[in-house]
């Protein structure tokens, strides 16, 4: 295979967390942490705490699928004490960037620490898994297992302050689990159906009982043919399906298209929110976060499929009208 081999992560992932960039020293300075992803900078925030200093790639509204590196972000990585990267073909067009990189510098995969029983394989790639594991909390808890991990790989002399940040941030996000849980039952089983822009809710459907349509596939960088469009439109009129939704991180045209198909016939269909997939909320805002952006999406979709849900989420916290 020529990229991504899932055994040549796993050696680098145990590798990377051992070395230590020379000169370092957290008495003199705050560990650089470089993520490729917002999720994956909030893992290191919530885990690194003070300790650390963080910097993500993308940020709001950016799809990692199409994402190449800038200068800027070679600087950056090449000079880090650390790359978390989510792996899994996420960050297709920087793979054999990143993959050069953990050769000489402490880079960690931190979505291929997710056990591979527990990963979904997609037909759209053969030999790979779908890289969407933030969207189920239990999932994630397996990556910001791995972000603890590297970082006390490179500063041992603060496991207990590592320690003790990803227990309070674990314990967040099996709160959140709940919540998820808990909110989604309350959709009718009729009504469990979630058709958005490209295929990025495999792991919530799976876990959560519904039925996912993506119109693209499981990368943005697929296309979506007028024949796929117009099948779709037919099958919303024939299941009688009445909301969809746009995503944050992918253009909404193809949605909008289906909308009008179904007008076509005489079907109308609303918009039932705006998910995040790839990415977060704006920085400094609760949906900015992780435990905020997966919020806003189980509040969303439940409210917008006819279940029962607190208006402002789990924490009370989001946006009106997010």
């Amino acid at each position: 295979m020529r990229l991504g081999r899932r055994d040549f992560l796993k050696t680098s992932f145990v590798t990377a967390t051992l070395a230590v960039s020379p000169g370092f020293s957290l008495a003199s300075s705050r560990l650089s942490v470089v993520a490729t992803t917002g999720m994956i900078a909030d893992a290191a925030r919530q885990v690194g705490g003070d300790l650390v200093e963080v910097k993500a790639l993308m940020g709001p509204g950016v799809d990692p699928h199409a994402y190449r590196q800038t200068r800027t972000d070679l600087v950056a990585a090449t000079q880090a004490d650390l790359v978390l990267w989510n792996g899994l073909y996420l960050e297709a067009q920087m793979e054999e960037f990143l993959l050069k990189l953990g050769k000489r510098r402490n880079v960690v995969a931190v979505a291929e620490a997710v056990p591979e029983d527990l990963l979904i394989a997609h037909e759209d790639y053969d030999g790979r898994f779908d890289p969407h594991v933030w969207m189920v909390p239990e999932l994630w808890a397996h990556v910001v297992g791995a972000v603890h991990d590297a970082l006390v790989g490179l500063a041992p002399e603060h496991k207990e302050t590592f320690r003790a940040n990803a227990d309070t941030h674990l314990a967040q996000i099996n709160r959140l689990a709940t919540y998820a849980r808990t909110s989604l039952d309350t959709v009718p089983e009729a009504s469990r159906v979630l058709l958005s822009a490209h295929d990025a809710f495999g792991y919530f459907g799976q876990s959560y009982g519904f039925e996912v349509i993506g119109i693209q596939g499981i990368s943005t960088e697929s296309e979506a043919g007028l024949n796929r469009i117009s099948t779709l439109a037919d099958m919303l009129v024939e299941r009688d399906i009445r909301a969809v939704f746009v995503e944050s991180s992918v253009s909404d045209r193809n949605v909008r298209a289906l909308i009008e198909g179904a007008a076509a016939q005489g079907h109308q269909v609303k918009i039932g929110g705006e998910l995040f997939s790839d990415a977060m909320g704006q920085a400094n805002t609760y949906e900015g976060s992780y435990i905020g952006m997966i919020d806003h999406n189980v509040t969303t979709i439940t409210s917008a499929l006819g279940g029962t849900v607190p208006a402002r989420g789990m924490n009370g916290k989001l946006s009106a009208g997010s």
